[in-house]
């Protein structure tokens, strides 16, 4: 094992580094880091396979894998797709299909079902009505709060009238 001692540094980790996540504010710990240098010593190393070689590697780039997942945000779903804004993003959503055995009777069929994410973030009829409403709501509220503080202030300049009223006959 060829390791040199400069290579492994012990660093004063803070809120801002990068290897580091503070459970408390003002926490600093003592964590070991190094640049690139690979050793023995090593448990994972994290790597991006960015060019393709001339062979395949067996198990990795030899078989095509399609995306099982889709994106699931509806901008995501429009940008990926190139759709408007008003295409319907739930027939672009990515499905997946599974066969699932279901008794009928005595005998058994297999039957095609399809999975799909909820798309998140998505606008609906159902949600406009909603936002109208709450905006309605919100605006009702406001006008009977002051409406309500326009009776008060009545009842207040009424109840001061009467109340100098009775200490004028009083004096």
């Amino acid at each position: 094992m060829n390791l040199c001692l400069t290579d492994i540094k012990l660093l004063i980790c803070t809120i801002g580094t990068t290897l580091y996540r503070p459970r408390r504010t003002g926490e600093r710990k003592r964590k070991s880091a190094r640049g690139c240098i690979c050793g023995p010593d090593l448990a994972v190393i994290a790597l991006k396979v960015l060019v393709k070689g001339d062979k395949d590697i067996a198990g990795l780039t030899d078989t095509e894998r399609p995306r099982r997942l889709g994106p699931k945000r509806a901008n995501h779903i429009r940008a990926s797709f190139a759709l408007r804004k008003k295409d319907d993003v739930r027939k672009y959503c990515v499905n997946r299909e599974y066969t699932k055995k279901v008794k009928k009777g005595e005998t058994e069929i297999e039957k095609t079902f399809y999975k799909s994410p909820k798309i998140q973030r998505l606008i609906t009829e159902k949600r406009v009505r909603r936002k109208k409403l709450y905006a309605k709501s919100k605006k009702d509220k406001w006008a009977a709060s002051k409406e309500a503080h326009v009776a008060y202030e009545k009842l207040l300049s009424k109840f001061l009238k009467e109340k100098k009223a009775a200490y004028k006959e009083s004096h």
